[in-house]
């Protein structure tokens, strides 16, 4: 599908070069003279541009307040304005409103191509966000999280409680695997938010320096690889709902960005001199207890009570065992879809192996057993055999262990550790090998002692080194 580009122009001259110029870019291009013209093309005709390039004075108004006009009536596309005579106010409301980028004629046409085509990356991306936006809210509402317990029907109960009301930060907690990121979703796409944009991104997955750029943008040559203009995730996530997940992850300097961020509903790209006005609700998930965190200095206080407007906890499986009658089918549905496979019946003694079992590893591990099972099924038996759930130890079942042997490590893969405990463990023991020798450490795992610090550092493991 070719995209378009809507010049709004009254010079005929430069109008005309400039559909010339894009046509020959491959663009399909419409020209407007006016505003009564552009306004005819977006609303009459439901023009659909994915980047508009429009003058600032019209000979019947203000390009800004046709900006306006669009944006309430949720019309799409980034917006380029060029005026022969910028004030700072036109900017300001331009960036206000908006606006992908406000440049002053004349502007040499190599600067005007980056700028497109940096609008229509940004375009292409706000499209994607609103059709998951327009699928997930068919998808997602609290009858998605399944279950008959009465510890699952009070979560539902409290998703249609917050759903209705403008909350705007929520802190979800709860162990790993239990669906805490499946709640976010419920909350925003039944919300009062629902109509906006759902952005989501862990933070243990980024180092702090690129993380601060994926989440609040950078300007072209802010460092060393930034080519062009990036907009955040926070900006992204402007009048919806950004999902912040291992919030504990965040570095303190971050912190007390998004603290700012949050509060003064502004930000800075990295790199960018002038503020940009964000309207967003934060959903902050942790598997740790962050009061805990607070009282020891690791995560900030005022921002803990900033996102702690409301608490979600999502309880661990077991403490809601009555959900396995509505789950198990629900997953073996799923994977005899996935894998062509036809199980129908479940026997008594997986019912019995299941409900003896703490899940450890909760839903996630539940999702992992049944996938197995039905994926190495034969018939319409259920294969009890493949279950292969591991002995919990402790009181709170965690099979957290690993064996070791003279020159390999074992661990778990029953569901009963996160990707982030295994690289702790790991990392532990060769420690524990080499007697806290860092340098000693790397060159076993393979890796550079400045990577290996960074990981000690992000897991909080103590050495002597």
């Amino acid at each position: 599908m070719v995209d378009t580009l809507l010049v709004i122009e009254d010079e005929d001259l430069l109008a005309n070069e400039l559909a010339r110029h894009y046509r020959a870019s491959g663009w399909e291009v419409a020209h407007a003279a006016n505003v009564g013209a552009a306004r005819s093309l977006l609303e009459k005709k439901s023009l659909e541009p994915l980047v508009v390039l429009s003058d600032m004075n019209l000979p019947d108004g203000s390009a800004l307040d046709l900006l306006e006009w669009a944006r309430h009536h949720a019309v799409g596309g980034e917006w380029i304005l060029l005026t022969a005579y910028g004030t700072i106010p036109d900017s300001v409301r331009a960036l206000r409103l908006g606006a992908f980028e406000f440049l002053e004629k004349p502007c040499p046409v190599e600067r005007l191509d980056l700028v497109v085509a940096g609008a229509a990356r940004s375009a292409r991306a706000q499209q994607r966000l609103r059709d998951q936006t327009a699928a997930h809210n068919r998808r997602y509402s609290p009858e998605a999280f399944f279950g008959s317990s009465s510890a699952t029907a009070e979560l539902r109960r409290m998703m249609h409680k917050l759903s209705s009301v403008p909350l705007t930060a929520i802190i979800i907690t709860g162990e790993t695997g239990t669906g805490k990121g499946l709640a976010a979703r419920i909350l925003h796409y039944s919300g009062m938010r629902a109509a906006g944009p759902m952005v989501e991104i862990n933070c243990a997955a980024l180092p702090a320096e690129l993380l601060e750029s994926e989440l609040f943008g950078h300007e072209g040559g802010a460092f060393t690889g930034a080519k062009g203009r990036h907009r955040g995730l926070l900006e992204q996530a402007n009048g919806g709902t950004i999902f912040l997940d291992e919030i504990t992850e965040l570095a303190p300097g971050l912190q007390a960005k998004l603290l700012k961020a949050i509060e003064d509903r502004r930000l800075r790209r990295v790199g960018g001199e002038r503020e940009i006005e964000v309207d967003v609700q934060v959903l902050a998930a942790s598997n740790r207890d962050l009061p805990t965190h607070v009282a020891d200095g690791s995560f900030r206080a005022d921002l803990y009570h900033r996102l702690s407007v409301f608490v979600f906890d999502v309880p661990p499986l077991r403490s809601r065992m009555e959900d396995l009658i509505d789950l198990v089918p629900l997953f073996v549905d799923e994977f005899n879809v996935v894998a062509g496979k036809c199980v129908r019946e479940i026997p008594d003694q997986a019912w019995s192996t299941m409900r003896g079992y703490r899940w450890p590893g909760n839903v996630r591990e539940l999702r992992n057993a049944v996938e197995r099972c039905v994926l190495l099924s034969d018939g319409e038996r259920f294969p009890v055999e493949w279950l292969q759930l591991g002995q919990p130890s402790g009181p709170e079942g965690g099979a957290r262990t690993m064996s070791v042997d003279s020159g390999s490590l074992r661990l778990p893969i029953d569901g009963s550790l996160s990707l982030d405990d295994m690289e702790k463990m790991i990392i532990e023991q060769v420690l524990d090998r080499v007697h806290s020798n860092v340098s000693a450490a790397a060159r076993i795992l393979g890796t550079t002692r400045q990577t290996l610090r960074y990981r000690i550092e992000k897991h909080r493991i103590e050495t002597s080194d």
